[in-house]
């Protein structure tokens, strides 16, 4: 069975031990000195991981260079269902991994909703700083993927369509960084047929 002290990182077992003169403040430099090399050894992690696209370098005045990362995205919509059970939907360039540091993608995720009434399907996504014919869709009787690929602008989801729809019969408008996208659902094939009259 491991001790309560195995479950934490060195440097705070050091500080948390009861031995010593001054178990607090006694090696405090060394604490936060390890502190920083766990933070540098981070970050080297994550940028050593981060698209070229995403990896700029900048002049500055004295003459010298400095790195830039970025743009990172990241967020969440959060909305009620049909079922009345929370919607969680994640956006942008940014994937957390279940292991070590955070994904970037050169592809940002955008912000996808999906509504359904009794005869269609609206698909909702924002797309900013985009013009109309960077825009491809391409769509199946059950899912929408929307992507952008251009040297700025670099978009990518497959959304998935809660029915059946005519794909050859949708609609689609976009203005203001917003693409509205209309699919008629397909007719529920139910038989028909006719009364029977119980003699």
């Amino acid at each position: 069975m491991s001790s309560d002290s195995d479950d934490y990182p060195e440097w705070t077992r050091r500080r948390r031990s009861p031995f010593g003169k001054d178990p607090f403040f006694g090696d405090i430099d060394r604490v936060f000195h390890e502190m920083e090399k766990m933070m540098d050894d981070e970050l080297k992690s994550f940028t050593e991981k981060v698209p070229k696209d995403y990896v700029k370098e900048r002049k500055l005045p004295d003459g010298s260079t400095v790195k830039e990362f970025g743009p990172f995205v990241y967020g969440y919509s959060m909305k009620i269902g049909p079922d009345g059970k929370p919607e969680i939907q994640e956006f942008g360039n940014i994937k957390k991994s279940l292991k070590g540091a955070p994904q970037v993608k050169e592809e940002r995720e955008p912000l996808v909703d999906v509504m359904e009434t009794s005869s269609e399907i609206r698909v909702v996504v924002e797309l900013p700083g985009v013009e109309k014919s960077d825009i491809k869709l391409h769509g199946t009787e059950d899912s929408l993927e929307i992507s952008v690929d251009t040297p700025h602008y670099k978009y990518g989801k497959e959304a998935t369509l809660p029915a059946k729809v005519k794909v050859k019969e949708a609609t689609s408008t976009y203005k203001n960084g917003v693409l509205e996208v209309v699919l008629p659902k397909v007719e529920s094939s139910k038989p028909k047929g006719e009364p029977i009259n119980i003699g």
